[in-house]
Order: C-alpha cells, then structure tokens, then sequence
C-alpha cells in the first residue's frame, strides 16, 4: 500500500503558491478593511505636495486641506481671508484659525510692507516644506555665480557717469522770489507722491522751468497738478528727468497781451474854503482857486536883433520888441 505506482498521473498543481495566494494574508497581518487606492498617473494639472503636510499630526484637517488648496494656486492669486470665506463654506473664523495653524508650523508666512504709493499690504508666501526658505522678493532666483578671476591684462572698466537731465524752459525775467516759490513747489511735490522726491542738485535744475510756468499767470496749485497727475504706477527710476520732459513738452502758452489801464481818477475829499467858506474838492484844507492868489508872472523876455556885418552904423536900427510882438516887423 506504500508503494507509489509510477503510472499514475501526479495532481495537477496551482498556479500559485499558497503564501503568494492573493486572498491570502500573512498571520497577523490580515486587514478585512481600508482603502484602496486606485491611482492613475497625472501628466497635467497637478501639484505634488509632500506628505509630512497631508499627514501632519499636529494640524488640523482644515489646516491640511487649506493648504493643499493655497499650494495648488497660481502666483498672485488672493489667500486673504475674505476671499477665502467666499471660496469655502467654512466661516472667516475658522479660516483664520488655519492660516494661524500653517504659519505657526512654517507652510505659511506673512508680513506686511509698504507700497510706493503709501499703502500697507500683507505679503503671504507659502512653502511647499517648511526649513527652507528663500528670498521671497526674487522667486526661483538662481545662486549667484562666483565673479569670474581678473586678469592682469584685462581692461577696466569705468562706472558709467549718470546722463545729464534733459533741458527745461526758462524764464524771460528771473528774480529770487520766483526762483524761490519754484523751488517751495518742487519741493512739496514729494507730498503728493512720495516717489517724486528730488536731491538738491535736481531741484536747482528744475527751478527755472517751473518758474517759466508761473510766470504764465499759473498758480503754484496749478503746476503742482500738471506735474503729479497721471503718473505712472511702476516705480520710477529718474523722476526729476521726468518732471524736465513734462516742463518742456506740457509748457503752456504765454497769455494774451492786455493793454494797461489807466489809472484812476483821484477824487480828493470836500475842504472848506478859508476865504470865502465855500466848498471845493482838494487833498489838504486851504483857499478855493478862486480866491488863492494868482502867481508871480515872469517879465517878458526882450528879442534883440544883432547889426548884420558890414552894414554902416546909422544905417540900420536895432529893434527891442517884446516876446509876444509881431515877427514881421521890418527893420529900418
């Protein structure tokens, strides 16, 4: 009976070993439940994000899932809270609750800054892994190369002088005041913008041309706004070459010429005569022309009437006559 008979056919075996079998676990290792993943591979439109942040023990799900959504954003997109809370269903409060969390962990940082216009905007960056973080201000910036080793025989070169500012209009007759109302306009221009704050040596440039602007019957106000309205929003890297473009192109023209009134008739107050107690019109009190006394008249000068040369003496007479006598009196 233990004979083995070699004739007969061996039983068929599986495909499978038994610890291969795929619905056989390992002891201690059977899980009758959990997920199953399903993955296909994404060759557009996705983020990888790492999973210390979506299996994060300390942050709550909100956090997480903030997060993913923050990272999946475009550069510049709006993280505020107010748009946030129009985004999600969940309130402002529990928003802000999770941006407190990922700051707290390093996936978030804010701060806030100043534009050049004056206003306070807060700067959010968000970091995929928190521990390395960068310059924010120069995204993707590459690592500085090192400078290149100098040769002896290579040249120098010079730093490039600044160009000179453009030419502005001048006036036809300077004085010191207008210079100086000039110069209190370009001045309190940095007021309006703070970009356009000028040095020194830029403002006693620019003086003239505002100073030909004023002497165009146009107020300080006036030029204050032809310089300051419309300006571009990016940074400005020359503004008082700016200012000298819109003096020249801008310049209005001279107003029209007016002809000078005549000045006004003096209408002296009513005096009492002293003389004859009438009234009359005079800047001081005294005598009415009727009984002021008349002046001094000058004697009347006498035209004398010289000898001719070489007539006799007897034969012509020397006429004394006076200023006002006939001219065509003949002479004996």
């Amino acid at each position: 009976m233990d004979t083995q008979n070699p004739s007969v056919r061996p039983p068929a075996q599986s495909r499978n070993s038994g610890k291969n079998h795929p619905h056989r676990h390992p002891k201690g290792h059977a899980r009758p439940g959990g997920v199953i993943h399903d993955n296909t591979r994404h060759t557009t439109r996705f983020t990888v994000i790492g999973n210390h942040l979506t299996q994060h023990p300390d942050l709550s799900l909100l956090a997480i899932g903030l997060a993913c959504h923050i990272q999946s954003l475009p550069t510049g997109a709006g993280v505020d809270i107010k748009t946030l809370a129009a985004r999600f269903p969940e309130g402002p409060t529990r928003i802000a609750a999770a941006l407190r969390e990922l700051e707290t962990h390093g996936y978030l940082h804010r701060t806030r800054e100043r534009t050049p216009t004056g206003r306070i905007v807060t700067r959010t960056v968000s970091c995929n892994q928190p521990g390395r973080r960068r310059d924010h201000h120069t995204p993707e910036a590459a690592p500085p190369k090192p400078p290149a080793p100098r040769t002896a025989t290579a040249p120098q070169r010079k730093p490039a002088r600044p160009r000179a500012l453009p030419a502005v209009p001048q006036p036809a007759y300077s004085s010191p005041t207008l210079l100086q109302t000039a110069t209190e306009v370009l001045v309190g221009l940095r007021r309006a913008d703070p970009r356009l704050l000028l040095s020194a040596t830029d403002a006693d440039h620019l003086a003239p041309g505002v100073a030909a602007w004023l002497e165009r019957d146009l107020t300080p106000t006036a030029v204050r706004h032809a310089l300051t309205s419309d300006l571009p929003p990016e940074p400005l890297r020359r503004p008082a070459a700016l200012l000298a473009h819109r003096l020249t192109s801008q310049l209005p023209p001279l107003p029209p010429f007016r002809t000078p009134e005549a000045p006004p008739t003096i209408r002296h107050p009513l005096q009492n005569c002293d003389g004859c107690d009438h009234a009359f019109r005079g800047p001081t009190p005294g005598r009415c022309r009727t009984c002021r006394p008349d002046p001094p008249q000058s004697p009347p000068s006498m035209n004398v009437t010289t000898l001719a040369p070489g007539h006799r003496r007897g034969s012509s007479a020397m006429t004394i006559a006076p200023e006002n006598a006939r001219q065509g009196a003949s002479h004996l």
